[in-house]
């Protein structure tokens, strides 16, 4: 390939485009997006408590992904939207804040998780366990619970220690997730599944137990109240600081795991997952990069967990069950294993389906009911379903879209140079940049 070619690639891939290649038809497509993708934050702005206004404005934001805009047109346009856009609403209505956050802690714990599964290739049905710990962690020194068994100290801790304990339960759950890998990462696929698993329940049943004949964690009473954090001494106990916060982590959480991906470690981990004896014949330490990979993704889990205690305010078991692993999972799988920006996507079309359009379409339901327009049972709810919900979008997923909504686009260049056509191309895949190649 010459080098005109290869900057032709390179500005392709950076999602430039000359006006002067586009037909009709693409002008059209672009005139309809951009109008959706500009209508649509101005109608949530003037409206801000209407859900169905909320859930189009989170659509918005995978149009932009595929609008044919350059990157930093694309890039400011989610700057406006998530920086601006969502504050101004979330000021007004914690609840939407409140989804908001919870779509950014499950986009991180979603790109820990891929880490494993997708980067690596191991399946660990047991991520929920590092939450929990993060969690745990920061609910114990938060709140009243540390005089139980700590004669030394005053506790609560304050919130201006919630920064600190973002690093240190970054630390610890890393550190567990090591001593976990050090055994188990030499078994192979269902093996480590099942092992991951019986490590998740272990660690559940300990937070359960653990309050004879030490009271540690308060057993399935759980921990309540936890001190929200703070800065500079002002308390940020809103749905919208914590918004703020979980922006801010899950920004520098994107440029981390983009340069590991891009990395001679981010290599070395897909190398591993397509083949791992050929990846140990070619020198790469495969031990050592799963027991990294590991680390890692118990790491940002753990740091979520305490975003997670501090906005709850109380933890107990029943949070980090073995269904929040299969969420996890399920979100992974959804958006695209492997691939950062479809993990994002998957967890944002969980949490909206979960949080907002299940619970928005059953109220509205229940309302039809009381008012005598709609005769329904009770055990018609939709809110009841929301498990076999996921189990047929998963179903309906592997018929039609094995790989995700959005396919890793590494394997889809190397199909393309092999002359393999893709059973399932990527969404927009003609138009869309390609930010997931070597």
């Amino acid at each position: 390939m010459s080098v005109t070619q290869t900057m032709q690639k390179r500005l392709k891939d950076a999602g430039d485009f000359r006006p002067a290649d586009m037909k009709a038809k693409d002008w059209i497509m672009l005139g309809l997006q951009g109008l959706f993708v500009i209508a649509m934050p101005v109608w949530l702005l003037l409206t801000p408590g209407n859900s169905v206004a909320f859930v189009l404005f989170l659509a918005s934001l995978l149009v932009i992904q595929k609008i044919r805009l350059p990157l930093w047109a694309r890039a400011a346009l989610l700057v406006i939207d998530l920086a601006v856009v969502m504050p101004i609403v979330g000021v007004s209505s914690g609840t939407f804040a409140r989804v908001a956050t919870m779509i950014g802690i499950y986009a991180i714990l979603s790109m820990g998780l891929n880490i494993v599964v997708g980067y690596t290739g191991l399946l660990n049905l047991g991520y929920a366990a590092f939450y929990a710990v993060g969690a745990y962690l920061y609910a114990i020194f938060a709140s009243t619970q540390a005089r139980e068994f700590m004669p030394f100290g005053v506790y609560p801790l304050s919130g201006n220690w919630f920064w600190l304990f973002l690093l240190l339960a970054m630390i610890v759950t890393g550190f567990v997730g090591f001593l976990l890998g050090l055994p188990v990462l030499r078994l192979k696929g269902d093996y480590l599944a099942v092992v991951t698993l019986g490590f998740a329940e272990i660690i559940r049943l300990l937070f359960n137990n653990l309050s004879k004949p030490i009271n540690i964690t308060n057993g399935p009473m759980g921990i309540t109240p936890i001190q929200p954090p703070m800065l500079f001494n002002l308390v940020l106990n809103q749905p919208v600081h914590y918004y703020g916060i979980v922006l801010v982590l899950l920004l520098l959480t994107v440029v981390l795991i983009r340069n590991l991906q891009n990395s001679r470690i981010g290599r070395a981990w897909v190398a591993i997952r397509e083949d791992e004896l050929v990846a140990r014949t070619m020198g790469v330490p495969v031990v050592r990069m799963k027991l990294l990979a590991f680390s890692i993704a118990a790491g940002l889990a753990g740091m979520m967990g305490v975003v997670f205690a501090a906005m709850q305010s109380f933890v107990d078991p029943t949070s980090f069950t073995f269904m929040e692993s299969i969420v996890i999972l399920c979100m992974v799988i959804l958006g695209g294993s492997g691939n950062m920006t479809g993990v994002i996507i998957g967890a944002l079309a969980v949490v909206v389906l979960q949080l907002q359009i299940l619970k928005d379409v059953s109220s509205y339901l229940t309302s039809l009911t009381t008012a005598g327009i709609l005769n329904l049972p009770a055990w018609l709810n939709p809110a009841k379903y929301e498990r076999l919900i996921f189990g047929l979008i998963l179903v309906l997923m592997c018929i039609f879209r094995p790989n995700g909504l959005l396919p890793e686009k590494r394997v889809l260049k190397i199909k393309e140079k092999l002359g393999i056509k893709p059973k399932t191309p990527a969404l927009g895949d003609a138009d869309a940049p390609s930010k997931e190649g070597l």
